[in-house]
Parts: structure tokens; sequence; C-alpha cells
């Protein structure tokens, strides 16, 4: 596949990188001539130096020929134009642009085609938005992804000395909770990953994804872990794009405060939300949050647009008794140095971008990716089509299945019906694996799985 990336940014950047070792023709263009050079002396890619908007300058990157155009530059408004003229000069097939004003995505009619022509709209921060209330809404949780419209969900949870499940084989899960059904996909300990087998003994600390139906998460995570209670107080610093929707959507539910350094911005916010207390100050001040009950707080997240001032005041509010601590880190570098201690989870908006940016490039019927573990592995929802003659996994048992070492099929939705994965399922045209990939190497031999061959009509 042909692919133009316009800007080379951190998720530009990223993008590249995930794509180039599978097999695709990548051309990156940026105005930065620095970044580029960085990228061509680490990556098999093309560059080009100007104006991502300008037509001279996606024609010389091959806009004439280019299957798809992945424009996630700092501006809304070069990703927007360079969309329109990818098809007006070039009828480009897919266009897919990063675009974070509100003040556009409020009104998704002027993304037609008689408008601006964007086949695909990521909003990082509606993206961001919809992570941190799943999180909220298991308490415990490091991860939650969402597959099959909400039908089935990811959880990644560390197992702590006090699980029931720790110091026990696997199996044993499944003998503690019979009459639900649930597949743990993969078990990371100390950064090492450990294929789940009914004899393998959970450890302290090991970090395990497992999947299930949504309704089935909280019984399987009691299993691993000692249940938290729901949380009730919550503080976001920051209010911002993220931070307004989050207090819009959870302040009907849970007592929220949004504390906010700018004081304009803190009074336009404040009379835009119903219950939530708005308060003038900075999140990093110890007065401040010692007299807003910090230490009474179930989460406190920092998701201000400043990296640093996330870090420093999500490791206070920790200090102060804060009973789980989130920080919104752009940088990646970062996550890897506070993840885990001292902050309970940091939010990286790249990788969230990437995970519904590589969902329109993947190859087969992939509808949903997540990219996982600083984008060493994914998860991906495929959809089987075919019939036995033609698919490789149509008609087929799970275990006739020739998957890649380090992949493992989850879940499988047929339907309304979620069936967790086992050796004897067979699966049949229409339905919806859930897949594992604990190497994202091997996506080129998944995606072959799931095209189908030319005898299928």
């Amino acid at each position: 596949m042909k692919i133009i990336i316009l800007g080379a940014g951190q998720v530009g950047r990223s993008v590249a990188n995930a794509l180039v070792h599978e097999a695709n023709d990548i051309t990156v263009v940026d105005q930065n001539a620095e970044l580029l050079h960085e990228l061509q002396d680490r990556l098999d890619l093309s560059t080009v130096q100007g104006h991502a908007g300008h037509p001279d300058v996606l024609r010389r990157a091959g806009g004439e020929d280019a299957d798809m155009i992945l424009a996630v530059t700092n501006s809304d408004e070069t990703n927007m134009v360079a969309c329109q003229v990818a098809y007006t000069l070039f009828h480009t097939p897919t266009k897919i642009a990063r675009v974070r004003a509100q003040g556009y995505l409020d009104y998704p009619e002027i993304f037609a085609l008689d408008s601006f022509p964007v086949d695909v709209l990521i909003s990082p921060e509606q993206l961001v938005t919809e992570y941190i209330l799943r999180l909220i809404q298991y308490p415990g949780a490091l991860q939650v992804l969402d597959f099959a419209g909400g039908l089935v969900r990811l959880v990644a949870v560390k197992a702590y000395h006090d699980g029931p499940l720790v110091g026990n084989r696997l199996s044993v899960l499944f003998e503690h909770i019979p009459e639900i059904d649930a597949r743990v996909a993969a078990i990371y300990r100390e950064g090492e990953v450990i294929n789940p087998q009914g004899d393998t003994l959970i450890q302290e600390d090991d970090e395990v994804f497992f999947i299930a139906a949504t309704e089935h998460i909280r019984d399987v995570m009691s299993e691993l872990r000692k249940l938290e209670k729901p949380y009730k107080r919550l503080i976001f610093a920051g209010a911002g794009n993220i931070g307004r929707r989050l207090a819009q959507a959870l302040e009907r539910r849970y007592r929220v405060k949004l504390i906010e350094e700018n004081q304009q911005r803190a009074r336009e916010i404040a009379e835009r939300l119903d219950t939530t207390i708005v308060l003038h100050g900075d999140a990093a001040d110890e007065d401040l949050l010692l007299e807003e009950n910090i230490e009474n707080t179930d989460v406190f997240c920092a998701i201000t647009n400043d990296d640093e001032a996330n870090i420093l005041s999500a490791m206070l509010a920790k200090r102060l008794g804060a009973r789980r601590v989130m920080a919104l880190i752009n940088r990646a570098a970062y996550v890897d140095l506070v993840q885990s201690a001292p902050i309970d989870i940091a939010i990286s908006p790249e990788q969230a971008t990437i995970g519904s940016l590589l969902t329109h490039v993947r190859r087969g019927d992939v509808v949903m990716v997540h990219s996982l573990r600083r984008g060493a592995a994914e998860a991906i929802e495929a959809v089987a089509h075919g019939d036995p003659g033609s698919s490789k996994v149509v008609g087929r048992a799970i275990e006739e299945i020739k998957l890649p070492k380090g992949a493992t099929i989850g879940a499988v939705v047929r339907g309304e019906e979620v069936l967790i994965a086992h050796h004897d399922t067979v699966i049949q045209s229409g339905d919806h694996l859930i897949l594992f990939l604990v190497d994202k190497r091997q996506i080129r031999a998944v995606e072959k799985l799931f095209q189908v061959g030319i005898t299928f009509l």
C-alpha cells in the first residue's frame, strides 16, 4: 500500500515506524528537514520537505497514485486542506485527518465530500477521554479496550499479593468462576511476555491481559486482585477539551472537581458545567490540594498540555494520599519512566491515536486495532469472510487455524453473542475475532488469514 504521512511529529513518526515494516511504501512530508533526515536514517522510507497542504508538495510526495493520505500535522486546517487537495487533484481513495478543535468537530457536515472530503476523522482528545472514562469505570484496571461495539473488552490488571489467584495455576481461575467464561491472552512479567497455559503460575506484580464479555469483567478482575471499591471523588487538573468532556460525562454520577490555572478559562468552563466544582489555581500547589481533601480523593488525573506539570502534580497528589493518580504524557520516554511508580497510569495520546489510525491501514477486514506495550504488541478485531474453500479460517476450529507464533484468538463475536475462544470453537463467516499479538511484526501473517481467496464470489 502506498501511504503518504503528512507531519513528522510524534504521531507521524510512530505511525511511519509501525507501517514501514509491513511492506508498505511510505512517504513522510514535513517542513522540518532535521526530523525528515532523522527518519530516513532509521527507516526505509521516502521524505519530502514542504508544506503538507500545497498541491505541488503532495504531487512530489506521490499523491497521484497514493492509496491513502494520513494528515497528522499539528494544524487542523492544514490537515483538512490536504485532504481537499488530495481528493480534488488525485482522487486519493482514503483520506484520514487528525482534527483537534472542538469547533470543527461540532459540525461533522463540513467533512462531507462537497466540503472537506475527509473519510476518517481522528480526534485525539475524544480518544483519550473515552480511554479515561473506561479506566474510571473499572477501578484497578491498567487498560480497558473495547471491541465489537463494546460487547467484549480486553483488560490489563496487575496481580497483587492479596489477589486470590496469586500463587495458583491459571486453570484455578476457571474453577473459581465456572459460570463465567474468560480468556487470558497474555501475561507480562518484569517486561517479558509469558504464553499463558493452564499450569502457568500467577505471580505477584504480573501484568495480566484477559478478554471477557463486558458484563463479566468485574468478576474476572476480582479473581486476579482484591476488587476495589467504586470511585466516588475525582479531581481533574486541566480544563481543556479533555477535562471539560470528562467533567460533563461524569458529573452526574461522581463528585467532580476541575482545577484550571487560567482564570478566564476556569470561569468559562464553570458556566458550562452543572455540578462540577471548578477551581482556579495550580494543580501542583500543595496547599490547594490539601484544602480540597486530596487524601480522600479516589482519582487524581492530570490532563494539561504540559507533561512536566502533569507528572509533578500527579506525583504530589499521590504523596498527599490520593488513592489513584493518572497523568497525560505525550513524550514516549516519560511514559516508560513514570508508569507504575510513582504514577499509577501514564496515558499516551500518541498510542491511542496510532491504534485508531492503524484500524484503517490493516489489510483484510480489520475493524479495530489497539496498540499495546508501547507499540510492541497489538490487539485487533478482524471479520471472517468467505467459505471453507476460500477462507483460511471459516469452517475451521481454532486449533486448526495456523496462527503465527505469539498470536492468540481470545474471543469470537457472532451477532450479539460473545463466545470465548476454545480449541474446538468453529469459525463462521461474519464472525468477529478478537486477537492478541505479542509481536506486532506478525501482523502481515494475521492479515493474510483474513483475506479471502479468489474462489470466493
